[in-house]
C-alpha cells in the first residue's frame, strides 16, 4: 500500500475541532486497532519527541459510523517505512521525512480513499489549552523570579530574564487544567551561573510567580498561534500580547485565545534533593471562566 508523500495538513493550531478529509493510508496493527492517516485533520497528536500535551479525544466517523479515537499519534515515513508514536526515531520536522497524524481506532479497517469526519471533544481540548497557556506564562514568571540569583550572564527568555525554564527543564506534562514541569539544578546549571540554593525558599518564589500570573491574567491579553504553513512538521509559535510586549515561544500545542478566559492560575513547588543538586516540580493549576 502506497504511503503518503506529504505531511498531514493540521487545523488544530487555528482552533478547529471538526473537519472532514480523505483517508490517505491505513495501517492495521497487531492489537486489532487500525491507524488511519488523513490528508487533513483537526486532531492534535502526542509528539514522541516532546510529549507535553497529550492527544485529543473524539471520534472518527466513516460511512455514518462513529468510532472512538483510541489515540492520536505522530507518524513518520522514510524509505517506504511508517513509524508510529514511540517508534519514530527522529524529531518531527527532520529533513527527508514525511510526518503524518495517525488516528487510532478499533478495527475493522475502513476503505482507502473514503471520507472521514474528525470530531474532537471541544471541552477536553479547552481544558488542555488553558493549562498549556498557563504553563507558558508560569515559565516566564519563574524565569523572572529567579533572575536575581544568577551570577553569570545567561541566555535570555522572551521577556529578557535569564532563561531558567529553557536551560533546566527535564519534562513537561499538560493535563486538563493542570501542568507539571520538572527542572534539574545541578553541576551543569551551576556552571552557567545558577546555584541550587536559588530554591532554598520555594514559597517566596511561588509568591512572586503567582503575583505576576495574576497581573497577566487581569490584562486579558490576546493569545494566538502563528504557523509557518499548515503542515504537521511546520514551525508554530505561541504568541501572547502581554503588557510588557508580545512574547513568542516555539510550541506545537493548543491554546486559549485570550487570557480573559482564565480566572486564575496558581503555582506551587516541590523540591527534592539537597546540597548542589535539586529537582524541582512546578505544578500550575488553572481555573477557567465559566
Amino acid at each position: 500500500m502506497t504511503l503518503p508523500t506529504r505531511d498531514t495538513t493540521v487545523t488544530y493550531p487555528a482552533g478547529e475541532t471538526s473537519g472532514a478529509s480523505t483517508i490517505a493510508h491505513i495501517e492495521e496493527r497487531g492489537d486489532g486497532s487500525v491507524a488511519v492517516i488523513l490528508d487533513t485533520t483537526c486532531a492534535h497528536p502526542v509528539d514522541p519527541s516532546w510529549p507535553d500535551q497529550g492527544a485529543d479525544r473524539g471520534t472518527l466517523t466513516i460511512g455514518g459510523e462513529a468510532r472512538e479515537l483510541r489515540d492520536v499519534l505522530v507518524g513518520a515515513i522514510h524509505e517506504g517505512m511508517l513509524y508510529l508514536g514511540n517508534e519514530v526515531p527522529v524529531r518531527t520536522g527532520t529533513e527527508g521525512w514525511v510526518f503524518v497524524v495517525a488516528h487510532v481506532i478499533d478495527g475493522p479497517a475502513p476503505e482507502l480513499g473514503a471520507e472521514a469526519l474528525v470530531e474532537v471533544d471541544a471541552a477536553y481540548r479547552f481544558s488542555l489549552s488553558a493549562a498549556h497557556t498557563a504553563c507558558h506564562l508560569a515559565a516566564l514568571a519563574l524565569d523572572e523570579a529567579l533572575a536575581e540569583f544568577w551570577t553569570k550572564s545567561a541566555p535570555l527568555d522572551a521577556l529578557g530574564s535569564p532563561a531558567f525554564d529553557r536551560l533546566a527543564i527535564q519534562s513537561s506534562r499538560i493535563a486538563p487544567l493542570v501542568s507539571e514541569d520538572t527542572y534539574r539544578l545541578g553541576k551543569s546549571l551551576r556552571k552557567k551561573g545558577l546555584p541550587a540554593s536559588a530554591f532554598d525558599d520555594p514559597d517566596t518564589i511561588a509568591e512572586h510567580v503567582n503575583e505576576r500570573l495574576a497581573q497577566w491574567l487581569a490584562s486579558g491579553a490576546g493569545v494566538r498561534i502563528e504557523a509557518d504553513g499548515g503542515d504537521l512538521s511546520g514551525r508554530r509559535h505561541w504568541v501572547c500580547d502581554l503588557p510588557e510586549g508580545d512574547v513568542s515561544l516555539p510550541c506545537g500545542g493548543t491554546h486559549v485565545t485570550s487570557l480573559s478566559q482564565l480566572s486564575a492560575a496558581v503555582v506551587d513547588f516541590g523540591v527534592s534533593g539537597e546540597g548542589n543538586t535539586r529537582e524541582v516540580l512546578m505544578t500550575t493549576r488553572v481555573t477557567v471562566v465559566e
